[in-house]
């Protein structure tokens, strides 16, 4: 007796995208590369899986996707340590050191794929989620920093996306968050009673973290704490004001928020996020900023930098939100027909028909009329085109128009000679 196999599922946090969701991402993609081209931004593909070490070095070592998060593991052939990407910043830096990319001019890049995070699956975050990852390499000043964020604007406008804030912060540099650290510890030292389990563990590791707590019994003690833009310097104020004077200058509004601190320790200078009310508790939708000292932390020869991540779920669901998206056809003309001699006449015309840039199917194996009727219509095309016996001894197609658009005030089925079958098809679908 053959022992029945027990059905395979996907893994908790790991989504199937099936073939009419495939459709609203593929378009979705479409617009955010014509988007990102018109600024001069090119593909950069890295592998998704790196050495362990590129994220501790790169991410930090005490942060939340680094401790509890990343898929990393032992591969058993080389003894090395790997993981699968939890996001793409480190891997295009690794890649623009690794092929000298910065040796004669900067560069702006961006990349679009999966990444890898070990946590809690909820609305629009997946244990594999998608990103859209863009980095100016090279680029110092603050223009750069304010077109990032105006290049944004600028997609949420082309999307139709209303409801999104921004909310703007500095870092400042290395020594003035040390100043600040110092300062932030002290003060978390004299609120240790009113600090979570976590907080108290990061208090010394990564006290500026603690202030990005959602615990309401934390909130006033993260109000009252030292606010790092007290602590910088007049470089870094100039820095952040030139951003800010460029915002202003297009009309972005922001919200300045001093406990906006991102989730990783490449951080410096400009941060940022675009968050929503509409997502649930997820509610930023991108975030980042300037990483000037990531380059060098990862072997680089010392160069600026400065980017941001979009999640691809949450855009997508945003975009659904605001402009539903029709079903697209699954192609415009399909074919139906009856006799071996009528198939193989389907499947030479059909060629003709996509040399000329039409989308078209041909119904596969044999089955009747209106079985094959009824499928022709579920696809959505615009016309069917018959083959019977009929119309290869004559030369000729039978086409029904399948939707109004295209019947017009023409009759809904007209019979065409083969050689102006094209032509007819053109015209209307």
């Amino acid at each position: 007796m053959t022992q029945s196999f027990q059905k395979v599922r996907a893994l908790t946090g790991m989504k199937d995208i099936l073939p009419d969701e495939g459709v609203r991402w593929e378009t979705l993609e479409g617009i955010v590369r014509e988007w990102l081209g018109s600024y001069g931004y090119r593909t950069l593909r890295a592998p998704v899986l790196e050495h362990t070490r590129l994220f501790t070095r790169g991410i930090g070592e005490v942060t939340d996707i680094v401790e509890k998060e990343m898929y990393s593991f032992t591969d058993s052939l080389n003894d090395e340590h790997l993981t699968l990407r939890p996001e793409f910043t480190a891997g295009v830096v690794r890649a623009a050191i690794e092929h000298n990319l910065l040796y004669d001019r900067p560069h702006r890049v961006y990349s679009i794929g999966p990444v890898f995070r070990h946590e809690r699956p909820q609305r629009g975050r997946y244990r594999q989620f998608h990103q859209i990852s863009v980095e100016a390499l090279g680029f110092a000043g603050p223009d750069i920093d304010a077109e990032l964020i105006l290049m944004l604007a600028r997609l949420w406008k082309r999307l139709g996306l209303n409801d999104i804030r921004l909310e703007l912060n500095s870092l400042g540099q290395a020594e003035e968050r040390q100043a600040h650290r110092a300062a932030l510890i002290s003060h978390l030292e004299k609120h240790v009673d009113v600090l979570d389990e976590e907080a108290r563990r990061r208090m010394y590791t990564n006290p500026l973290r603690v202030l990005d707590t959602k615990n309401p019994a934390m909130q006033e003690m993260a109000e009252s704490a030292p606010k790092l833009f007290d602590f910088l310097g007049a470089e870094s104020l100039a820095h952040f004001d030139g951003v800010r004077r460029r915002l202003d200058d297009a009309g972005v509004a922001y919200r300045l928020n001093p406990r906006l601190v991102r989730g990783l320790d490449y951080y410096n200078l400009t941060v940022f996020e675009w968050v929503t009310d509409r997502l649930g508790a997820q509610g930023t939708v991108c975030g980042g900023g300037r990483y000037d000292g990531l380059i060098g932390l990862l072997g680089g020869k010392p160069a600026p930098a400065a980017g941001y991540a979009i999640g691809m779920e949450r855009l997508l669901d945003l975009w659904e939100q605001s402009s539903p998206q029709p079903a697209k056809p699954e192609c415009q003309v399909y074919i139906v027909h009856q006799s071996d001699e009528a198939q193989r006449l389907a499947a030479t015309t059909a060629e003709l028909l996509r040399d000329a840039g039409l989308c078209v199917i041909v119904h596969a194996g044999s089955s009747g009329f209106k079985s094959q009727f009824k499928r022709a219509d579920a696809s959505g095309a615009g016309a069917a085109v018959i083959f019977g016996d009929d119309e290869v001894k004559s030369r000729t197609a039978s086409v029904k128009w399948l939707r109004a658009q295209q019947a017009g005030e023409t009759a809904q089925q007209e019979t065409v000679p083969l050689d102006r079958l094209v032509e007819v098809l053109k015209a209307k679908v």
